[in-house]
């Protein structure tokens, strides 16, 4: 399998793991177009691909991800995010995370820094998640006055509860690794040096593992989520689409790039 077209994304394969590494670091790996497009396009071709028995996925850099161009939202009339004048398909969030569930190969995720927005969703859409201490995990939608739309209300409540989610996605804030594990949001808080250590063991156990009956193990389990996914994921992220229209979101905008608090008044 050839992944020389990707630029956001480093693919590196050894000993039948591939090593999919967010590289932008000089942007915090922050997901604007062409990467929002490689992370739709990554799963189905590590899929196919017949020399991969597990995938891990880190960021590079100090950041996991920083998730999306807020201040690029500010000269976009509607709709996505903009790059190059090119509007992403409205369709691009649903399919992310649907490629990401469709993978049969066990993917490990380390989190190797703060991990934001859609950024938190493909993280916590991994199968075993291993975070640093120093990360923190946040899906901040509702501070630019967007909805949670592109995964997080499918997969939060799935690992913390209705409640806390709707707490965590309703406030948008920060929660910092080790309250992430002790509520079981991430499974491992580790120290910096030990989280791309940790996190490549674990994928190394599962490549050299029975690789249809793990596939197959994680099929099973990933029913339930595709179900929370078929019920939420159309809802959530048409509602996203429609307060990308909100003066709210728009004044969120303008709020973030003045440095000032937003103050919203529910148009």
């Amino acid at each position: 399998m050839d992944y020389s077209r990707y630029q956001c994304l480093k693919i590196e394969k050894a000993d039948r793991v591939a090593t999919v590494t967010l590289n932008r670091p000089d942007t915090g790996n922050r997901i604007e177009h062409r990467f929002h497009v490689e992370l739709q396009d990554i799963w189905a071709d590590l899929a196919r691909d017949k020399e991969v028995n597990a995938i891990l996925l880190t960021g590079s850099g100090r950041y996991f991800s920083v998730g999306g161009n807020v201040k690029g939202m500010q000269d976009r009339p509607g709709g996505d995010v903009f790059e190059e004048g090119e509007m992403l398909e409205p369709s691009g969030g649903r399919r992310i995370v649907q490629n990401i569930l469709d993978c049969e190969q066990p993917i490990v995720c380390a989190i190797n820094g703060d991990c934001i927005g859609l950024a938190a969703t493909v993280a916590l859409l991994c199968d075993i998640t291993v975070a640093s201490e120093t990360a923190r995990i946040a899906d901040p939608h509702v501070k630019i006055g967007l909805v949670a739309g592109d995964g997080g209300a499918v997969i939060w409540p799935m690992l913390v509860g209705p409640n806390r989610a709707k707490e965590f996605l309703m406030r948008g804030n920060l929660i910092n690794a080790l309250d992430a594990e002790r509520m079981g949001l991430v499974n491992y808080a580790v120290p910096q040096d030990q989280v791309l250590p940790r996190a490549r063991a674990l994928a190394q156990e599962l490549a050299d593992g029975a690789p249809w009956a793990i596939r197959w193990t994680k099929l099973a389990v990933n029913k339930a989520i595709k179900d929370q996914f078929n019920l939420i994921m159309d809802a959530s992220y048409a509602l996203e689409m429609c307060t990308f229209q909100t003066s709210d979101h728009r004044e969120a905008v303008r709020a973030f790039v003045e440095k000032r608090k937003p103050r919203f008044t529910g148009r």
